[in-house]
């Protein structure tokens, strides 16, 4: 599969009156996140140093990512004349780092890592496709279409790779839900709400985590539909192997509708 980059996207389609000013900090602020993913790289390099399989695929993973970042900066700066990415992005980095010294996961084990992934591709996956469903905008539909289809891929990627180990761990249920649910608890640590006070927030103005969380929260989760919670949930529920389709799936949609309409309303 050819891998698109800046050139496909049609530029000069950009209609600064269809665009959604409740959308544009959020693009800003994703950037921040996508961009640093050569970090997000390192590490796996580090940790999965064993796994060829994994080591095909991290580069190229990474790749991908800081494109992503690279063009939702180029668009903000399109949309927002007065919006440096490059400036942006240096405050970013300068607040936030990822734990590069570490050598083994911090899942405490690969395959718990590999559903972590899962987790965020997941998570980055639905909220492009909500975006893309909302945005009027031509320009950006077409980003957030074309990252949405990459992020799936991921998904479906760091999936595969978790029967490739050549030394599988097998996590039962329960060390699978509990590695799910510290990685979905970890969307309120500092990297999204320092993603949104880095990208919109005045720059001599102090770093509130909890309103810098709430602002991100606030701004994305608007735009989700229900057959965009139902994913996610399935998309979740399959990486720790459970069934979405059955009871416990209906459970789970329904405590997520209502959990993200409660972050949404902030």
């Amino acid at each position: 599969m050819r891998r698109w980059g800046a050139d496909d996207i049609p530029w000069l389609s950009f209609d600064p009156s269809r665009l959604a000013p409740d959308i544009l900090p959020l693009v800003k602020a994703a950037a921040m996140v996508e961009h640093n993913a050569g970090d997000y790289s390192r590490y796996l390099r580090t940790i999965f140093r064993s796994e060829p399989a994994v080591l095909d695929v991290a580069d190229r993973w990474g790749e991908e990512e800081v494109l992503h970042g690279a063009v939702l900066g180029r668009y903000a700066e399109m949309a927002d004349p007065g919006f440096n990415f490059k400036r942006h992005f240096e405050r970013f980095v300068a607040g936030y780092q990822i734990p590069l010294e570490r050598t083994a996961s911090v899942r405490g084990s690969l395959t718990g890592e590999l559903i972590a992934r899962c987790i965020v591709e997941t998570g980055t996956s639905s909220l492009y496709s909500s975006l893309r469903d909302a945005a009027d905008e031509p320009v950006l539909k077409v980003i957030c279409h074309r990252i949405a289809g990459d992020e799936f891929r991921h998904y479906k990627m760091f999936y595969g790779l978790m029967g490739r180990l050549r030394t599988p761990e097998r996590l039962n249920l329960v060390r699978r839900l509990m590695v799910a649910i510290g990685r979905i608890r970890e969307a309120d640590d500092d990297e999204l709400s320092y993603a949104w006070y880095a990208a919109n927030e005045p720059f001599d103005s102090p770093y509130r985590r909890d309103h810098c969380a709430r602002e991100y929260a606030r701004h994305a989760f608007r735009h989700y539909h229900d057959r965009h919670v139902e994913r996610v949930v399935a998309m979740i529920m399959k990486a720790i192997g459970l069934d979405p389709t059955g009871w416990l799936g209906a459970k789970a949609k329904a405590f997520a509708k209502g959990r993200l309409k409660a972050l949404a309303a902030g």
